[in-house]
């Protein structure tokens, strides 16, 4: 189920971060399992809270959350990646708030990697997390595809092909689990996490799930009409040009953005081309029009 944790918290997406600390106390002391003994509501109210809380204090999350709304966000970061980094109990402590293991424990599924599970025996300490910039090409972040990246671990040198949903954009970062650091003590690897930077392209750009092309066609095209091949993501399409069309007109091609869910449109913004030479027959042609007021 979709969460909205501006609403969880009783705010709107232009709170300040000393608003988001503000709401999460009021509501916090409000709903603590410890004044609703028994009250599951409350106990379910509490731990949706302190998920919103832990993610709009946390900056980096809270751009994320901001830019990919919450069911991009909860695409891209699963519980786990969530509470990774944060200390729950010093959340607590901070607004005077007593722990609750079984609630904690619920709402952490059992503690962090590497962590002792809250009221729970220790686990073996996980490996740690690795990060690596990786460079996309445009044309595989629009349609999706596979890129090979390598790396290296204490395991040595490690090569892997890693898919990349179609969409992906530049500060993105895609997770692939245990593929991080050895455990020191048997327990799980860490997790790799790759930052994403899309490289430009010379014929392509993007807005949102949308591209955008230019065309150059012949002074003439525009006054009597003409046909264009537009260049797309596989190939090109053919599109007429209705006489009368303006320098700067945008044609739309539907579904031939970026190639997600839903797929977004491509824009071909029609620019006229002029010759820095002329013959003389067209010096000539150029003339007349001229005197008939073209």
């Amino acid at each position: 189920m979709a969460k909205d944790y501006y609403s969880s918290l009783g705010l709107d997406k232009k709170a300040s971060a000393d608003e988001i600390k503000k709401a999460y106390r009021k509501l916090a002391v409000k709903y603590h399992p410890d004044k609703n003994p028994g009250d599951k509501g409350a106990e379910e109210k509490f731990k949706e809270m302190t998920e919103a809380y832990t993610v709009l204090s946390n900056p980096e999350k809270k751009l994320q959350y901001d830019s990919y709304g919450d069911s991009g966000f909860h695409q891209r970061f699963s519980q786990e990646d969530i509470f990774r980094g944060s200390n729950v109990n010093d959340i607590f402590r901070e607004f005077g708030l007593g722990g609750n293991e079984d609630i904690l424990s619920q709402l952490f599924g059992g503690g962090r990697r590497g962590q002792r599970p809250f009221g729970g025996p220790s686990r073996p300490r996980g490996g740690a997390d690795y990060n690596l910039k990786v460079h996309i090409p445009f044309r595989i972040a629009v349609t999706g595809g596979e890129r090979r990246i390598s790396f290296r671990t204490e395991r040595g040198n490690e090569e892997m092909n890693v898919r990349i949903p179609a969409g992906t954009e530049t500060g993105q970062r895609l997770r692939i689990a245990n593929k991080g650091g050895v455990s020191p003590d048997g327990g799980p690897a860490g997790d790799l996490f790759l930052d994403i930077q899309v490289d430009s392209d010379p014929n392509f750009w993007r807005e949102g799930d949308d591209l955008f092309t230019s065309v150059k066609i012949p002074y003439s095209g525009f006054c009597l009409g003409t046909t264009i091949d537009v260049p797309t993501m596989d190939d090109h399409k053919r599109v007429k040009i209705k006489a009368g069309t303006r320098a700067g007109s945008k044609i739309r091609l539907k579904g031939f953005g970026v190639q997600g869910k839903p797929k977004g449109d491509l824009y071909a913004i029609v620019e006229t081309t002029i010759p820095a030479e002329l013959t003389e027959a067209q010096k000539k042609l150029l003339e007349q029009l001229r005197d008939e007021g073209l």
